[in-house]
């Protein structure tokens, strides 16, 4: 981005022009398309509000430092965009999430950009919390009367009288209640530094908008607590308007009872927030996580570099614990792990997979696109990850449900029948733990014994932790024939 200064005997004025470093040069969220623009519909207001993040954050220094949380909503592709740290939250969490975030990561800049569906729905109790508690974080609220992602929704700030897809004769105040005006809400507790309220319309109020933006990010800069700045912004889609009567409705319908303002100013009398010490020695954390139970020492060993491992099956198979087992295992002996699940709307009976990663090494993120062994529990799972195997990895397949052989000559196959296995021994639903012996067998990351400790502290019930230790055994054995 480059700025140029225009200066006369009365005025000096500063242009700015081309895309902000703190954006990326392209965006790559679909392949072959248009990389130069968003997935925002004409008119949108979050096009512009990003532009108005991405340049603070750019002229304010802050990109390097900054963590942008984008949870469920019409933003939620935001990580393609934002050239800054990202976090993708579940619906509503963002707040939650940021506050974990600004608690270990101190001196980064933590914004949390989210929508009215969002913020003032599913996440009310989220942002309340929050706030309450004055966290260092910044938080955008971007107020478009209406839920935009998923087709057009009564949304808690939905004016009175306006038609929606679920409001179709307009919201009634006596059956759906009024509008929530956010800002005043949170206003309203003692610990928030700065509330305001402003509009993304005509050039004032966007230079008052970029204003506010500067101001609430500065304010976390100081560690001045919590900031609350609300945009009422466009969705000519869902009001089904062009982008200028959208303009005017907002100037006209919203901004009447949604009234700009600095609702909250304490930045004269507020004090930095202190830094505490986090804590970064393993041994203490697994102390406080109550980790050390049935724990035993780790064992000088070669270096694993990063395995990537993806496990799959329908809902029930136990495809998400097989992958927690493993990662909590691997955090025993002392390894770097992560564990990302993935599942459809309904868990049992439906598809869930997971990632998995465990490094001797730092890890980068938690994400396997291109897994190192796929630990395929049913046919479906493998038709769905055979071709993302990385060259020279490795399927196990759980032959008991699976009747087709891997098509792939670059790759080493292993058929275990998990299934039968672990009804031999009487547990059918054991048949995850099958596959971990399955794939420690193949993949001597760690001791069993490191599984074995696992089992111990996540079954009550004596029997279960036996039948399940000889589950690992029977699949770690049968895979090293």
């Amino acid at each position: 981005m480059t700025t140029t200064t225009i200066t006369t005997t009365t005025t000096t004025t500063t242009i700015t022009k081309g895309k902000p470093s703190t954006f990326y040069e392209t965006f790559e969220r679909k392949a072959g398309k248009d990389k130069l623009t968003t997935h925002y519909c004409p008119g949108c207001g979050h096009g512009r509000v990003h532009k108005l993040v991405a340049e603070a954050l750019e002229e304010m220094g802050l990109g390097d430092r900054t963590i942008f949380i984008s949870p469920v909503g019409c933003s939620v592709f935001a990580y393609y965009y934002m050239n800054t740290g990202n976090v993708q939250a579940p619906h509503g969490r963002a707040p939650a999430v940021g506050t974990g975030l600004a608690r270990a990561r101190q001196d980064s800049i933590v914004i949390s950009y989210q929508g009215d569906g969002d913020l003032a729905a599913i996440g009310t109790a989220e942002i309340v919390h929050a706030a309450n508690r004055g966290e260092n974080m910044t938080v955008f609220f971007i107020n478009n009367a209406i839920y935009g992602m998923t087709g057009g929704q009564m949304a808690p700030t939905t004016m009175v009288g306006q038609k929606t897809l679920t409001s179709p004769y307009g919201r009634d105040a006596a059956t759906e209640g009024y509008p929530m005006r956010m800002s005043e809400l949170i206003a309203t507790l003692e610990a928030p530094v700065y509330v305001e309220r402003v509009s993304c319309t005509d050039v004032k109020n966007i230079h008052k908008c970029r204003k506010a933006i500067r101001k609430a990010l500065q304010l976390q800069v100081e560690r001045k607590g919590f900031s609350f700045v609300e945009i009422l912004s466009t969705c000519p889609t869902n009001w089904k308007m062009n982008p200028q009567d959208s303009i005017k409705w907002i100037q006209e319908v919203m901004e009447p009872y949604y009234k700009p303002g600095v609702y909250k100013d304490k930045t004269a009398e507020a004090k930095p927030l202190p830094k505490s010490a986090p804590i970064t020695d393993p041994d203490e954390l697994r102390r406080i996580l109550g980790l050390e139970k049935g724990k035993t020492e780790a064992k000088t060993r070669a270096s694993i570099g990063e395995r990537r491992i993806k496990i799959a099956g329908f809902g029930g198979q136990g495809a998400l614990t097989a992958g927690a087992m493993l990662a909590t295992a691997g955090m025993n002996e002392g390894l770097q792990v992560t564990w990302l699940p993935s599942y459809g709307p309904e868990m049992r009976g439906g598809t869930a997979n997971c990632s998995v990663i465990i490094s001797d090494k730092r890890i980068g993120s938690p994400l396997v696109m291109r897994p190192d062994v796929l630990i395929a529990m049913n046919r479906p799972s493998l038709d769905a990850f055979e071709q993302e195997v990385a060259p020279g990895g490795m399927i196990i397949v759980n032959s008991s449900m699976i009747d087709r052989k891997v098509s792939r000559s670059d790759i080493k196959a292993v058929y275990v029948p998990f299934t039968e296995l672990a009804a031999g021994l009487g547990l059918k639903a054991a048949a995850n733990t099958v596959a971990v012996g399955a794939f420690l067998a193949q993949e001597p990351l760690f001791d069993r014994e490191r599984i074995f400790e696992v089992l111990r502290t996540s079954f009550k019930k004596k029997e279960a932790v036996e039948t399940n230790i000889r589950a690992v055994d029977e699949g770690f054995n049968f895979g090293r024939t």
